[in-house]
């Protein structure tokens, strides 16, 4: 009888610790470079993978760069050639962070939260620090989280005649979307 008890219990409470970790790979992230020259350099990526930690506030994206999907199959294979993103060699974006002051989330209780997240963005091998401000919404047991932040391309190593000509932001908006 001891050793079902315990058992049990010892299967209850690594339950409680796995239950901390929420992922998905259907987050979506969207790259807008649009200008008022040109519409055109938006793009859309449903296939990012996500996750948060909703004890420690950690979270973590990885968008593979060939997933963006854009209206125009031209600025998608520019989007892609070795002079700017270089998918090849860099498949993937990347950021990592924590949540500040994660206490304060009731990931328990239906509300909406203000947070920021401390972390790090990862593009075309280049990491910079960032701080991304968002929103955390907890309904029904279901926690979405959003986020809208821009990058300077440059700080990247982005550069071309296209955002020279201003057909192409220099500062594009990132948009962030994920349900866990």
């Amino acid at each position: 009888m001891k050793k079902t008890t315990f058992v049990l219990a010892l299967v209850f409470a690594a339950g409680a610790v796995f239950a901390q970790k929420k992922t998905t790979s259907s987050a979506t992230v969207t790259f807008d470079a649009t200008t008022p020259k040109d519409a055109l350099p938006k793009a859309e990526n449903k296939t990012v993978i996500g996750s948060i930690d909703t004890q420690t506030g950690a979270v973590a994206f990885e968008a593979a760069v060939k997933n963006f999907a854009f209206s125009n199959p031209k600025i998608q294979e520019h989007f892609n050639a070795p002079n700017w993103l270089d998918s090849d060699k860099y498949p993937k974006f990347t950021y990592t962070g924590t949540i500040e002051k994660v206490n304060k989330v009731k990931f328990d209780k239906n509300g909406t939260y203000k947070v920021q997240v401390n972390g790090t963005i990862t593009v075309k091998g280049v990491s910079k620090e960032s701080k991304v401000e968002g929103t955390i919404t907890v309904a029904d047991g279901k926690i979405k989280v959003a986020a809208n932040f821009s990058i300077k391309l440059k700080d990247f190593g982005v550069t071309g005649q296209a955002i020279e000509a201003g057909k192409v932001a220099e500062e594009p908006s990132i948009i962030v979307s994920a349900e866990f």
